[in-house]
């Protein structure tokens, strides 16, 4: 539902303005600051490799805590409940502790530019050129994203047609990019985490005081369509679209917690390149790491509140029991907003959100704008120019990629669930591309022809699923055709590599030393501590193991 509709307008006062108008304020100061640090290329694309830690890795988690985490979760928990905290617990965390541990070295230590230059090296150039082309292209999809649900905000606040909101969002998202590159995306992305978690965890306390506590909660949602099985993330049928208890854990552990999961976490660019701005081995291995610890507590603000909104918001209640109304999954927190949140309150909650999509956005900006100048342009385009011609050529292509973004945001608007658009977009992606990187870090046999023989073949078999999924072929409700789909793109990716790999020529392994495991010194894999890193709260492997201690006991607990 496009959010002009008066049912959604916000009742905001002069305080919630002023709220508002000073986040932009510091979102444009952050960028014009940050302009003056930015002398060359590596700064503007890499921050020029000198952030710390704890900046990086909560950049890292903010720059995902866009449309797809609040929106798109907050939907998802109004739809399906507790199983949907699965995309975090099981569909995030994992993941991001095995990009810190086992692939940060190899990104890091190989000093590439990007994810798709790791391709170059390893695979050679028909991969690479296959997956900057895919990568660039599922950025500017996925900006849409966020920039329709940021247009929708504008407009719910202060009427305007959505295609107005959609350019105005754009221009000031684009103004902060363009002005200082990756250090002003993750300066404000630190900004925007704070703000969110502001923003979103009184909403959260006032709606379980509307409910009457967890216990309300509770009852209510039992009462409700969909009943108590919403109220255990286990065995989650309704979320994989399974009707068979084992089968949907299946679904959820392979299709979601491994290839979707690892896919997105440790080949996406977007997330990769925080760690990648950072000054040293250490803090890029601890930035994702870092990120994990915020990011399996974000369900509590994101998740809960769309639980609430199905059982207290009328017209989405109505919308739940019959599918009917002016209004759909996507619209839960702005309508708990209107109903719960006083004047001031509402300000905060409004910029919260606002800050969430341009986290997101800009993520997706700063990572395109890096593939398409770096890895498209200055390879296979203009090659041989001055480092100032470049600098020049990402602030354009910034603003090329965001005119894209304002066509692909009307896509967006024709899904009343986001996270199906997006989790459909992951399994064309990333699960092919992570089946590709996985075989050829730990199997030094696979060829390059092997690289983008199976690439291609993988994502041509998830957009083959989809196909087969629209037409009724295959039936799975919910997101269990993009499980399907990353599943079967993932396992046909690794079959066809193998057999390519067995009839055509490998790289020899001096050429392979710093890109497969086996190959690759321990030494190299591994920091040298550096001055101020000897805590024991600075060792990546021990951050990790508490993370991955607390995940299991919080899916023990809510399981």
């Amino acid at each position: 539902m496009l959010a002009q509709d008066s049912i959604l307008r916000l009742d905001a006062q002069a305080i919630d303005y002023i709220i508002i108008a000073l986040y932009f304020a510091f979102v444009l100061g952050i960028g014009y600051l940050a302009k003056r640090a930015v002398s060359n290329s590596l700064d503007f694309f890499l921050s020029g490799r000198s952030l710390p830690a704890w900046v990086t890795g909560l950049a890292f988690i903010s720059a995902n805590l866009g449309a797809i985490e609040i929106m798109g979760m907050s939907a998802n928990g109004a739809e399906y409940g507790m199983p949907t905290f699965h995309y975090f617990w099981v569909g995030a965390v994992p993941a991001m502790l095995f990009l810190g541990v086992v692939m940060m070295p190899f990104y890091y230590g190989s000093k590439v530019r990007s994810v798709p230059e790791f391709m170059l090296r390893r695979f050679g150039k028909p991969a690479h050129l296959v997956n900057a082309i895919s990568f660039a292209l599922a950025q500017l999809l996925i900006a849409g994203v966020n920039l329709f649900l940021l247009a929708t905000i504008v407009n719910v606040l202060l009427g305007w047609p959505i295609w107005v909101s959609t350019i105005v969002a754009a221009v000031i998202v684009l103004s902060y990019i363009t002005l200082g590159g990756l250090s002003a995306a993750i300066y404000n992305e630190v900004l925007q985490f704070f703000v969110i978690v502001a923003a979103l965890l009184p909403l959260t306390l006032v709606g379980l005081h509307k409910v009457g506590g967890w216990q309300g909660l509770v009852d209510k949602v039992t009462d409700s369509k969909g009943g108590a099985e919403q109220l255990s993330a286990w065995p989650g049928e309704q979320l994989s679209g399974f009707t068979n208890s084992f089968l949907s854990v299946i679904g959820i552990v392979f299709g979601l917690g491994f290839v979707l999961s690892f896919g997105y976490w440790t080949t996406n660019f977007v997330e990769v390149q925080r760690a990648m701005a950072s000054k040293n081995m250490s803090a890029a291995r601890r930035t994702p790491i870092i990120g994990a610890f915020p990011k399996m507590f974000i369900p509590f603000i994101v998740i809960i509140p769309g639980m609430i909104a199905a059982v207290v918001v009328p017209e989405l209640t109505q919308f739940k029991e019959s599918g009917g109304g002016q209004v759909d999954y996507n619209d839960a927190l702005l309508l708990l907003m209107r109903d719960l949140l006083p004047n001031g309150m509402l300000g905060l909650a409004i910029t919260g959100l606002l800050a969430s999509f341009m986290a997101g956005m800009a993520a997706n900006l700063s990572s395109f704008n890096t593939v398409m100048t770096y890895d498209l342009i200055e390879r296979y385009g203009l090659k041989g120019r001055d480092d100032d011609f470049y600098l020049k050529t990402g602030r354009w292509v910034t603003v090329a990629g965001t005119l894209v973004a304002i066509g692909t945001a009307a896509i967006a608007s024709g899904y009343s669930n986001l996270m199906d658009y997006l989790q459909q977009l992951f399994s064309f992606f990333n699960a092919p591309l992570f089946a590709t990187f996985i075989l050829g870090m730990f199997w030094k046999r696979m060829t390059p022809t092997a690289g983008w023989i199976g690439l291609v073949t993988g994502t041509g078999t998830a957009v083959l699923v989809f196909i087969l999924s629209e037409n009724g072929v295959i039936n799975l409700p919910g997101q269990g055709a993009s499980f399907v789909g990353a599943g079967v793109a993932f396992v046909v990716d690794i079959l066809v590599s193998v057999v390519v790999s067995l009839v055509t020529t490998p790289k020899r392994d001096t050429e392979l030393i710093g890109l497969v495991y086996s190959l690759t010194p321990k030494e190299a894999r591994t920091e040298v501590a550096q001055e101020g890193d000897h805590g024991w709260y600075r060792r990546p492997t021990l951050l990790a193991g508490i993370a991955l201690a607390l995940t299991v006991a919080l899916n023990i607990v809510f399981g």
